[in-house]
């Protein structure tokens, strides 16, 4: 069925998705809170991704579980039109902080934004497809589904993430971040008997952070570099000859990045050459890009919440956490907002942001940020010219893959 385009039909379809989701909002808080109570790390969300699929299957979705060859990963889609809309749904949880980033939100948010979609999809000449993506906080679970082209089945992609602020979609600014391991293998011995017989690896890890530290007032203001020892030795009396550094870099830009890993390299590398330590680095997940919102997405999303009595806030640009939702928006339009939990006493990745995303004003929250995705998608599909473009956009990507 060919889209409606009238001012009045506009408004009666945007009306019958808000309906879709006020009808669902208990089952979606419902979600976000049984997701909130059994934290599952990156590539381990089996009960989230469960529990997210049968709620879409129950809905009429056709589910794919296992997309790309990730296990807690899945597709979801409904409709049959040309302009396939993306609700990226999150839902790992952090070591040690549960939902500390209320990806449990996410989750309920992009689920709702679905319901609201598929209501109207023949008339607005949407396919909706909501994608599971396993492991944002660790590991890069949209990068390997965009490697694994199950992002080609979406024209534009969005989702919404909770702060403790609104934040227009064309104001999050996030730093490309990479994050490595540094083995340092030496040689032990006694630390008493025969100390000069080591070569200690943890000392070239104390040289290494030495480096690093100085390194840091060199540094721009956009670059960041966070590090700890994870392995470091077993006794006191025997001198360590196996060391282990988790290290993540960050900036502003894809090229500061690159040469800020170089410069920290470097310093990782002459703590093996100042101990005679054998040092091998290792990738421990795919690099994230900074973010590039699609501004015709952000425009309408950022109008959409207003009207729900979100207003972004007027600071302008925000440098929050780095995600893979960076490199969706660098290979297709697509926008990453942040939308508050009203009250939030604080921000993301902390203990008390856990609690907030288990509150009543995360419940608004997830049930506010489905209704503006929803919105969001409406209007982009009867805006001929925005459509066509999106449209046109997708199959010339998908014809060069």
């Amino acid at each position: 069925m060919a889209p409606v385009t009238s001012t009045q039909d506009q408004a009666a379809l945007t009306a019958r998705a808000r309906d879709r989701i006020d009808a669902a909002r208990g089952r979606l808080i419902a979600l976000s809170r049984a997701i909130h109570a059994a934290p599952e790390l990156a590539f381990e969300e089996h009960t989230a991704s469960e529990l997210i699929t049968e709620l879409l299957e129950a809905e009429g979705f056709a589910v794919e579980r296992g997309a790309g060859g990730l296990d807690t990963a899945f597709v979801a889609t409904y409709g049959d039109g040309d302009l396939a809309v993306g609700l990226c749904a999150e839902y790992d949880a952090l070591p040690g902080l549960g939902h500390a980033c209320g990806h449990n939100i996410i989750a309920a948010a992009s689920v709702g934004a679905a319901l609201g979609l598929a209501t109207v999809a023949d008339e607005a000449g949407v396919r909706v497809v909501v994608i599971g993506t396993p492991a944002e906080e660790q590991g890069g679970g949209k990068i390997r589904l965009l490697e694994r082209r199950v992002f080609d089945r979406v024209s534009v992609a969005i989702m919404v993430h909770p702060e403790a602020f609104e934040v227009h979609p064309a104001d999050v600014a996030t730093p490309a971040v990479a994050r490595f391991a540094v083995t340092y293998t030496g040689r032990p011995a006694h630390a008493s008997a025969a100390p000069h017989e080591a070569v200690n690896a943890a000392d070239a890890a104390v040289v290494a952070q030495v480096a690093v530290g100085l390194l840091r007032q060199q540094l721009t203001a956009d670059c960041r570099v966070g590090l700890y020892v994870r392995e470091g030795g077993e006794a006191t009396n025997i001198i360590p000859a196996h060391t282990v550094v988790e290290c993540e870099v960050r900036a502003a830009a894809t090229d500061t990045l690159d040469e800020l890993r170089r410069r920290v390299t470097a310093c990782f590398e002459a703590g093996a050459l100042a101990t005679g330590a054998q040092v091998a680095i290792e990738q421990t997940q795919p690099p994230y890009a900074a973010l590039e919102p699609d501004p015709t997405l952000s425009h309408y999303y950022a109008a959409n919440a207003a009207a729900l009595g979100r207003v972004p806030d007027a600071r302008g640009t925000r440098t929050v956490g780095s995600t893979d939702m960076g490199d969706v928006t660098r290979a297709l339009p697509g926008i990453h907002p942040m939308i508050a939990i009203r009250g939030a006493a604080s921000h993301p990745h902390t203990a008390r942001f856990a609690d907030d995303a288990a509150s009543p004003a995360a419940d608004d929250t997830a049930v506010d940020g489905a209704l503006a995705m929803a919105f969001t998608g409406i209007d982009v599909a009867l805006d001929a010219e925005a459509r066509a473009r999106f449209v046109d956009r997708h199959r010339a990507r998908t014809r060069r893959a």
